[in-house]
């Protein structure tokens, strides 16, 4: 599960998207005695909103305080191209790292060019990724996360597909059941993206309501509300 077998961090960080997948990283680091310090995320400047999700700051920065964890937003120009995407997310993480930070934990499921890509970064500054929930059954691993309690909403999803009516849906079997097959149940190929307003890792809710749906970029988002 982790790129250094029995190290165990003690100020670890995060990549938190606001999602089921980076809350059940949190999870499951929390229940290995990993030390957890923070989030980082990133953020479009443009828009003030979560980057992919299209979760307005407010809520991120309610669930962060809902967990108890300070969280570093790292703002993006919107187009951002990949170079750009580094150089602001290796800032940042050198400045962690130069803070104490000794690992950064993330959701990925299966994706192995993601995980590579994340190692490579994250080596050439001296840093360790560490993957809680690597290789899951995403069918299984998608009933755990509504078995453990966590609630969250569709907040964008891929209307090629995904029904668009499943924007700001909550995330529960009813929802798996209306999926396609061919689609993965965790959105793990960038199906959907969900923001978690619940669950085992909050010490308080951060209800939401459904906003707008609008279509952008192709995406469909729908406008989580604070509740």
């Amino acid at each position: 599960m982790t790129t250094d077998a029995g190290f165990v961090p003690r100020h670890a960080v995060v990549s938190w998207s606001g999602g089921k997948d980076s809350a059940m990283a949190l999870w499951r680091a929390r229940q290995m005695g990993w030390g957890i310090d923070a989030l980082l995320t990133t953020v479009g400047e443009a828009y003030g909103r979560v980057s992919i999700h299209g979760v307005r700051v407010e809520l991120l920065e309610r669930q962060a305080a809902a967990l108890g964890l300070p969280v570093r937003q790292v703002a993006l120009p919107t187009p951002c191209t990949n170079l750009e995407y580094e150089a602001r997310m290796g800032t940042a993480v050198r400045e962690l790292l130069a803070a104490g930070t000794d690992a950064f934990v993330f959701g990925d499921l299966f994706l192995e060019d993601i995980r590579a890509y994340r190692e490579a970064q994250l080596a050439t500054v001296g840093a360790r990724a560490l993957f809680p929930v690597w290789g899951a059954d995403t069918v299984r691993f998608a009933r755990d996360v509504i078995d453990a309690g966590f609630r969250g909403r569709v907040a964008s999803l891929d209307p090629r597909r995904v029904d668009r009516a499943l924007a700001g849906a909550a995330y529960d079997r009813a929802l798996l059941q209306r999926l396609a097959p061919d689609v993965d149940p965790c959105g793990e190929n960038g199906e959907f993206h969900t923001f978690v307003w619940d669950g085992p890792v909050f010490a308080t809710p951060v209800p939401v309501t459904v906003g707008a749906v609008v279509e952008r970029d192709g995406f469909v988002y729908a406008d989580l509300l604070p509740g």
